[in-house]
């Protein structure tokens, strides 16, 4: 019952594409953490003399239910490896083309007029931070990946059954950052590279990389596009040497 509605919103957020430049032109669903640099990939590839690829942004955790209801993706990029594993078990990627080239650091950010640098560390009081009302603002840890490593991350400092009530739960890492800069929450936990977006944000701290799995993104061909030339090649582009110009310029880590 709700594979028709999904596909006829997708449709409808992609416009008319006629069907000769459809069947060249990949379709990419991503985290939307990766919206600025995967756009900039993207034309890059564009100016290659490629057709130019569509995309689709928004939570791992939507993208991936999408696929699974028939959404028609030729590449999937997740923000963490647990909704890939989703696909993956279903049948729905080729397993052959999974790679994580890039990742990610978390982050705890606050208005530009709040100067604190806070350390975050086992112990650190957060919820004094906060005040009587005060909410940090994340993505939902029930299924939004930066939600997921910010619970990891505050159960290893000690804090999570503290803030929990606390919580802002945004339904992806962007909706969380505007929480921030529209003055909704004092403090969000984001990646690093959405701070680096924001004009009005500032990174008060780094959570610790033991304090977490690491956020890596995996990127890989649905099994629906498995002859799909142009996807594959664009795959090849985005998670190759190309691209990482692209990555670095709005902070992502380039794995080794």
């Amino acid at each position: 019952m709700l594979r028709r509605p999904v596909l006829a919103a997708f449709a409808a957020g992609l416009g008319a594409v006629p069907a000769a430049h459809a069947q060249d032109s990949p379709t990419v669903f991503a985290a939307a953490s990766l919206t600025d640099a995967l756009r900039l990939v993207g034309q890059d590839w564009a100016a290659r003399g490629n057709p130019g690829p569509r995309f689709s942004f928004a939570a791992s955790s939507a993208l991936a239910r999408q696929i699974d209801q028939g959404a028609p993706a030729d590449i999937f990029v997740s923000a963490d490896e647990a909704w890939m594993d989703h696909v993956q078990a279903r049948g729905l990627i080729v397993n052959a083309t999974r790679i994580s080239p890039i990742g990610n650091a978390l982050v705890l950010v606050a208005p530009r007029s709040d100067a604190r640098d806070i350390p975050l560390a086992r112990g650190t009081d957060l919820l004094a931070l906060l005040g009587p009302a005060g909410r940090i603002a994340t993505g939902d840890p029930a299924h939004v990946p930066v939600g997921r490593y910010a619970r990891a991350a505050l159960t290893w400092m000690g804090q999570w059954d503290a803030i929990a009530p606390r919580l802002a739960r945004a339904d992806n890492v962007r909706g969380a950052l505007l929480l921030v800069e529209r003055g909704e929450a004092p403090f969000g936990i984001v990646y690093a590279t959405d701070a680096l977006a924001s004009q009005r944000l500032r990174v008060a701290g780094i959570f610790p990389a033991e304090s977490h799995v690491p956020v890596t993104y995996p990127f890989a061909l649905t099994r629906r596009a498995e002859g799909h030339a142009q996807a594959r090649a664009f795959l090849a582009f985005a998670t190759g040497a190309g691209a990482q110009p692209a990555w670095r310029r709005f902070g992502f880590r380039i794995a080794q």
